[in-house]
């Protein structure tokens, strides 16, 4: 099978999504109406509408645009929200949930990273999210509480920062597992506490670092001498 080039246009991805099962209408036209070659590195927009992840800096992937639909979609966003976002990546989801809600804040681990989505968010234009430096699984506690949250890395439980962040009421979704074989789950923040709604997909996702997730991986030793 041919894949179709980065000419073939946004279509692709509400087909995918659509096919995933996504019928949230504002969410598939928000699909197309933003432009992923503008969020994917230049070495890789011709494939941008193709329903695959693309390899970014630091070993990451940008996560596959029906699975992101999947998970912005369980979120059941109506427009009112104010959504914290951990793991910016190059700002696609961020885009897309800048569309569907009030207000965006994503947190992201890498400087570059950060930059990055900063700039393509700004080229495009959007103007309520913003993208801050830190770690994801403190979430961002001076812009709480958050309607919505979504997290795109993996770890094995929900960070009890992002929880405790979370309106009443509030949704959160998060792929739960190792990394590499996780299952995206849907809670909601009860007057019980965090609970668990339903499975939304298996996936297969990067870890969680931080405080409350994986230990960051140590830094690649340089040749230099210890003193």
């Amino acid at each position: 099978m041919t894949r179709p080039s980065h000419d073939s246009g946004p279509e692709h991805l509400v087909r995918a999504a659509r096919a995933a099962g996504v019928t949230d209408e504002r969410l598939l036209r928000a699909l197309c109406a933003i432009p992923r070659t503008a969020f994917v590195p230049a070495s890789h927009r011709a494939v941008a509408y193709v329903d695959v992840p693309v390899p970014i800096d630091h070993g990451q992937v940008t996560t596959q645009p029906s699975l992101v639909a999947m998970m912005v979609a369980a979120l059941g966003l109506s427009g009112d929200e104010h959504v914290l976002e951990i793991g910016s990546g190059y700002g696609f989801q961020t885009a897309l949930l800048a569309r569907l809600a009030a207000s965006v804040v994503g947190v992201e681990r890498w400087p570059d990273m950060a930059e990055r989505a900063r700039a393509n968010l700004a080229a495009q234009g959007i103007e309520n999210a913003e993208v801050v430096l830190g770690d994801g699984t403190l979430g961002m506690a001076d812009r709480a509480p958050y309607d919505a949250v979504v997290v795109s890395a993996a770890f094995p439980r929900v960070p009890p920062p992002l929880i405790e962040q979370l309106r009443a009421g509030g949704r959160l979704v998060q792929p739960i597992g190792p990394g590499g074989q996780d299952l995206v789950q849907l809670y909601a923040r009860t007057p019980r506490g965090l609970v668990r709604r339903r499975s939304v997909v298996p996936a297969h996702f990067v870890r969680l670092y931080g405080e409350h997730g994986y230990p960051p991986p140590a830094a690649p030793f340089e040749g230099r001498e210890l003193t």
